[in-house]
């Protein structure tokens, strides 16, 4: 009819985003690429968060090796140790054992000092053999560490000598010191396996007329 006039208009276009500037409709290059980069940006952020797990792994291991070093040291400080504790006390124990044998020993040769002093002028064969036999006596207790104390003139100590005589003396400097050796004393090492008998001086102010 002439009244109604047909318009045959075309079909709108399906709207397309904007581009990335912003001007115009996206490609289907550009779509292309944004849907590839969110795979890519999940895949690196998965890496970054393997990579500080085993970060942390890895500092878990250090500690705990470090831990276990230091219980090796201290267990190999202490067999070290007891070690040196055993050789010690094994020492201490042999020491007390030469002490022992060292005293009969020396016994012999206060026997052989007595038979000597009562014969001090003596010089014949059977005198100087006994003399021979006293002197090495006592090289051989010195071979296994045996001292003599020196404790004449010296002030008297009880952990090396015994008091057993006491000689009056004026001098005051003299007080306590010791004026004679009745029994020689030795010691092994630091340890005194018989001290000596001794005579002290005492100190006693003369009267005042």
């Amino acid at each position: 009819m002439a009244g109604n006039t047909r318009t045959d208009a075309a079909p709108e276009a399906p709207q397309q985003p904007p581009s990335a500037n912003g001007e115009g409709p996206v490609s289907a290059a550009e779509e292309a690429s944004s849907q590839q980069q969110a795979p890519e940006e999940h895949a690196a952020a998965g890496q970054d968060a393997e990579r500080e797990r085993m970060v942390a792994e890895l500092e878990t291991l250090r500690k705990k090796f470090d831990i276990a070093v230091r219980a090796v040291q201290a267990a190999e400080k202490d067999r070290e140790e007891f070690k040196q504790r055993v050789t010690r006390e094994r020492e201490r124990m042999l020491d007390v054992e030469r002490g022992n044998v060292a005293v009969t020993l020396l016994e012999a040769i206060d026997e052989l000092d007595r038979c000597l002093s009562v014969s001090a002028q003596d010089t014949s064969p059977l005198a100087e053999g006994v003399r021979m036999i006293r002197d090495e006596l006592l090289r051989k207790a010195q071979s296994t560490g045996i001292e003599r104390l020196q404790v004449v003139g010296q002030t008297f100590d009880p952990n090396t000598a015994d008091a057993v005589d006491m000689e009056v003396t004026a001098t005051p400097d003299d007080d306590h010191r010791i004026v004679a050796e009745l029994r020689a004393g030795y010691r092994l090492k630091d340890r005194v396996i018989r001290p000596a008998r001794v005579k002290v001086a005492k100190y006693v102010a003369p009267v005042q007329a």
